[in-house]
């Protein structure tokens, strides 16, 4: 199970780099203002970044208690980005309505669009750093299973 550290550097490095693609692509999609794109995206980024330290460490407690593992399948990695997305869009809607003047509905369209762009990029994002900070426990798992193959 990943540490306090390994997960503050995933979720600072995660908000970051979607901070960087969203915040332009936002103002395009949803002909934002600069400002307003910015004022949105960061503020969700924060929300999301307590979010991201607090739902992972339950998904991986859920996961060690049902599977005994924190390998993650590619079913189980799609379903960890849509439930991460689901609750963050239960905390980011009225928020943005009330910033943005506008109603539930549109927030929602907004907010819709944020949670598919940041599902996509969380199932890259994560894979990816799954790839390149791996835990020790994933690569035994791999061994065994290869070796009772």
């Amino acid at each position: 199970m990943r540490n306090t550290a390994d997960r503050i550097r995933h979720a600072v490095s995660f908000e970051i780099i979607g901070i960087l693609l969203a915040t332009p692509l936002a103002a395009f999609a949803f002909q934002l203002h600069a400002g307003d794109s910015a004022v949105i995206v960061i503020g969700s980024a924060t929300i999301a970044m307590a979010w991201n330290y607090v739902y992972n460490f339950i998904f991986d407690h859920a996961m060690t208690r049902w599977r005994g593992t924190t390998l993650k399948s590619p079913p189980i990695r799609v379903l960890h980005a849509v439930l991460f997305e689901l609750g963050l869009l239960m905390m980011l809607m009225p928020l943005i309505a009330l910033y943005l003047g506008i109603s539930l509905w549109h927030a929602l369209v907004l907010d819709l669009g944020f949670a598919l762009f940041y599902m996509l990029y969380a199932l890259v994002f994560n894979w990816a750093y799954d790839r390149i900070f791996p835990l020790p426990e994933w690569q035994a798992e791999k061994s065994r299973a290869g070796k009772a193959a």
